[in-house]
């Protein structure tokens, strides 16, 4: 809670976290999440069920969702999810469409979020002032929190679009260019949530 507390002590108390899943997949939206937890929790610590809070990719797909439904069953705790699908990702780019997702996502959150805590590099374009950390999904458990929302919410997506366009096994590799991904792609052709702005697809 290092960050958190840096915030609190310059009088920040609506402070988010935000987080994204899904820039480098061949298929399938960008996600992102931005997530307030009760200030209590910056001074006092987390509450048991969420001390395993880290960096989503760092956690097995059943420890991320018990953790996703601990959050939404807490009802202390606020948040809002940002979806931008394969279509606009092609018409305006990856990156802002990632940054268009996390600005959606805060704007699903009221009161507005005073500062957010961010993974990565600054976003130019957030709608609040921001902190924006390296890494910060393993160094922040308020983005930890986010990029929890952010992935079991893309991989419920995907799970749902498998069963829409079955044949590229969207449930296994989640969109990504797996060798079986890219050959179901080379045996039955792209569908409509395919990013074509991507390579290879954009070779096509």
């Amino acid at each position: 809670m290092q960050y958190e507390r840096e915030c609190v002590s310059r009088g920040i108390s609506r402070l988010g976290g935000v987080d994204e899943a899904g820039r480098g997949p061949l298929a399938g939206p960008v996600v992102a999440a931005a997530i307030v937890m009760p200030g209590s929790w910056i001074t006092e610590g987390l509450p048991e069920p969420l001390l395993r809070l880290n960096d989503s990719k760092k956690l097995n797909e059943k420890v991320r969702e018990k953790l996703f439904e601990v959050i939404d069953s807490d009802k202390s705790i606020e948040w809002g999810i940002g979806v931008v699908d394969a279509h606009l990702i092609d018409e305006i780019n990856i990156l802002q469409a990632t940054h268009q997702a996390m600005n959606d996502a805060l704007g699903k959150i009221t009161p507005p979020v005073q500062h957010a805590l961010v993974d990565g590099r600054q976003v130019p374009s957030l709608s609040v002032p921001q902190t924006a950390i390296v890494k910060g999904d393993g160094k922040s458990y308020t983005i930890g929190a986010a990029s929890i929302l952010a992935k079991v919410t893309r991989d419920r997506l995907m799970v749902e679009y498998d069963q829409k366009y079955p044949g590229y096994d969207f449930v296994g590799h989640k969109g990504y260019g797996t060798k079986a991904h890219l050959s179901a792609i080379e045996e039955l052709g792209p569908c409509p949530i395919h990013r074509m702005s991507f390579a290879p697809l954009s070779n096509t």
